[in-house]
């Protein structure tokens, strides 16, 4: 969400305006955050068939991984770099030899409960998907609520950071929830699982106007 809020701010805001950001953020330690670069690639890669992918990086490949434009997001412990979009053929070669493999997680803990306010992306049951796979599933279900989000309820969530809560759905109540009008992630059946396939829910307050309690 990072990415698309620095691209609309371009778009939206001129080159002026943008470059007394990227001098504020520069102030602020923000440099590397030049996301509003990126408008002209991100409107391009929104009329197409939207793809994310998922590469693991350590050591020396996270710093070459660093050096690239884009923006780094970090949550406690973890760190995730988001790039500009790219034509496949075109990934920048420090990218496309990161491994796939590897982004299986250990952490077990009991995640907290979901308040009526938080963004929520309920994952697919049903679906054995890598942890890579389910990251980018999220990914296309909070761009899902993004678009779904009036610049009142953008401000809201870009003060709480770009929160979201990532969540498996109640098995029993899957069907419901699919079939309840929210936004539905379906997958093009590129890697992993069958075309079509619903993945993610995407749930947040501005998105249940008209949809009933599931």
């Amino acid at each position: 969400m990072r990415l698309l809020d620095r691209a609309q701010d371009r778009a939206q805001d001129g080159a002026q305006d943008h470059a007394q950001d990227r001098a504020q953020d520069h102030a602020e330690g923000r440099a590397e955050d030049g996301g509003g670069e990126w408008s002209d690639e991100v409107a391009e890669w929104q009329d197409g068939r939207i793809r994310k992918v998922v590469r693991r990086a350590r050591g020396a490949e996270w710093r070459r991984a660093l050096a690239l434009p884009g923006i780094t997001v970090t949550v406690r412990t973890a760190e995730v770099r988001v790039h500009p979009p790219v034509p496949l053929d075109d990934w920048p070669r420090d990218l496309a030899r990161l491994q796939v493999s590897g982004t299986d997680l250990s952490d077990d803990a009991t995640p907290p409960e979901a308040g009526p306010g938080d963004v929520v992306l309920w994952i697919n049951p049903g679906l054995e998907m890598t942890a890579g796979k389910a990251m980018a599933q999220a990914g296309h279900g909070a761009q899902f609520a993004w678009w779904g989000a009036g610049e009142a309820d953008r401000e809201a969530w870009r003060e709480r950071g770009f929160a979201v809560r990532v969540r498996t759905a109640d098995p029993a109540g899957w069907d419901a929830l699919a079939a309840s009008g929210l936004p539905v992630v379906r997958d093009a059946g590129f890697t992993e699982i069958a075309p079509n396939s619903a993945t993610v829910v995407a749930d947040a307050p501005w998105l249940r106007v008209g949809v009933p309690e599931v």
